[in-house]
Order: structure tokens, then C-alpha cells, then sequence
């Protein structure tokens, strides 16, 4: 059964990735785990003592945050009734990136889903602030839904590239099961910038091919200047259902997230937006 893990903040953003995650995984057996984490405006030393349950002094701010999740999963149980889904519901006081990795890792979470902006998000920001904490430090592959956008079939993936790593078939394994699980097309986008591939690169196309056997795929390469505005063009130009990348040390896409003016960037991702963690090695 796969475990899957919703961050809430019981927006109208988070909420629109949690009914995506139903819709996504609506014919597979799955646990969810709804998580919304809090913390108070001013320290209160009961916290120092084990907190409002150990002190018997009340907080609101818990009160919220169960109210919240029983709500939720009201929602949840009369919009979405499905046998094959069960949920349970976590409530923390916490920063929610440390939360997130610490239920990843005590409960086996296969992927995290959630928005891309939480309750304050604005508009002229890529990604929210916690969206980039946790497709940055998260060991697992988290799929960030944008503002909006409401679910279909996935029936094609982009998944761009540069050939600098020699892929580990764990890490690119989420990638395959879901192109395989939506009967998806994948094309493999190269961006060539200033050079034609070195034989490292090569290799490393060709290991990557192997990692996709029994995947619908094609490899694609075109030529332009500027990687984030070459991606972003492809996409318009194209009907992509999902986007999916790598998150490595130097990467492009960790360059995007380090830098959330999308002004400079120019570049917005409308589309679901996979990041997988990369932790091999760069080849050149």
C-alpha cells in the first residue's frame, strides 16, 4: 500500500492538491496522512514542560489545528468516498519541513503532495516558502500542485535533463511507476547550450534509457541559450500534464528554488510539478 503525505495549512491551494492526491491515486490502495503543523506568535513555557496536554493550560492554536483536521477529513469522507483509501490525521507542533522529514521517515511515506502557495501565497512567487524547504530537503519525491489547477489524466511527462548524472534506478524509480501507472508518454528534454554531449554524458543518456525500460519515452534535444525559458517554451508549446526534474547540488533547479523572483527568472510552472531527489554523482 503506498503512504502518501498531505501538508495541510487548510487553504483553499492545500486543499486543491489534497483532492488532487485522491483523484491521482483514486484506483490504488493508499494511506494518507494529513499533517498540519503549528507553532505560537510568543513562546509559552509550558511547551518547556511537554506542552498544553502535559500542562492542562489550554491553546487555541491546537484547537485550530484539530478542528481543522477533523474538517478536512469530513470533507474528504463525503466528497471522495473511497474503499481503497484510508487517511489518518497528525497534528504537530512544529516547523513543517522538520515535521515533514520526521513522518517521512517514522511512517515509510513513499511522496509528499502539496500546493505550491499556502494561505498568504502571492502571486509573483514561484513556489511558497515551505514548498521550497521541502522540495529541497525531502529524501522522497514530492509532487507540488499549482494554485488552480484541477486534476485530468496524465497522458504526457517532461522530464528535462543535462546528462551530467549517472542515475541511480531507486531514485528515478518514482518517475517510471507513474508514467507506467498513467499510461503516460515521457519525453526526455535536453537543453544544449553550448556544447554537444561528452562521452560521460552519453553514457549516462544511455544508462538512462535502460532505467526507463517499459516506459513510453522518446528523447528530445533542442538548442537555446537559457535553460529556464527553453523548458518553459517547450511546455507551451506542448500538451504536458506533469514536469518532472531532478534536485541536485548546482542544478538548475536548485538554482530556481534559491532564487524565487520569478521577474528574473521568468519562468512559472503551471502544470504538477514532480521533484525527485538526485544524490548520485555529477560526470562530465
Amino acid at each position: 500500500m503506498k503512504k502518501v503525505l498531505l501538508p495541510t495549512d487548510f487553504s483553499a491551494n492545500a486543499w486543491n492538491a489534497i483532492t488532487y492526491a485522491l483523484e491521482f491515486f483514486k484506483n490504488d490502495k493508499c494511506s494518507f496522512y494529513i499533517l498540519n503543523t503549528y507553532s505560537p506568535a510568543f513562546y509559552r513555557m509550558d511547551y518547556a514542560m511537554g506542552g498544553p496536554a502535559f500542562s492542562g493550560i489550554p491553546d487555541p492554536m491546537i484547537d485550530n489545528s484539530m478542528l481543522g483536521l477533523e474538517n478536512t477529513l469530513k470533507d474528504i469522507k463525503k466528497r471522495f468516498p473511497n474503499p481503497k483509501h484510508q487517511f489518518h490525521t497528525l497534528s504537530a507542533f512544529n516547523i513543517l519541513t522538520d515535521e515533514i522529514n520526521e513522518v517521512v521517515e517514522r511512517e515509510d511515506i513513499d511522496m509528499v503532495i502539496m500546493g505550491t502557495q499556502g494561505a498568504t501565497g502571492a502571486k509573483e512567487v514561484l513556489f511558497g516558502s515551505n514548498t521550497v524547504f521541502v522540495m529541497r530537503k525531502s529524501n522522497v519525491p514530492v509532487l507540488a500542485i499549482p494554485e488552480g489547477y484541477r486534476f485530468k489524466e496524465i497522458k504526457s511527462i517532461l522530464f528535462p535533463t543535462d546528462y551530467l548524472t549517472f542515475y541511480k534506478r531507486r531514485e528515478v524509480k518514482p518517475l517510471v511507476e507513474i508514467t507506467k501507472m498513467c499510461k503516460a508518454k515521457l519525453t526526455v528534454l535536453h537543453v544544449v547550450e553550448e556544447f554537444e554531449l561528452s562521452e560521460k554524458q552519453e553514457v549516462n543518456k544511455e544508462f538512462l534509457d535502460e532505467c526507463l525500460e517499459g516506459v513510453d519515452h522518446e528523447f528530445k534535444e533542442i538548442r537555446k541559450q537559457y535553460m529556464p525559458n527553453a523548458v518553459q517554451e517547450y511546455i507551451a508549446g506542448h500538451d504536458y500534464d506533469m514536469l518532472a526534474m531532478m534536485n541536485r547540488k548546482h542544478s538548475f533547479l536548485e538554482r530556481l528554488l534559491l532564487r524565487q523572483n520569478v521577474d528574473s527568472i521568468g519562468f512559472h510552472i503551471k502544470i504538477p510539478f514532480l521533484v525527485m531527489r538526485d544524490t548520485a554523482k555529477i560526470s562530465k
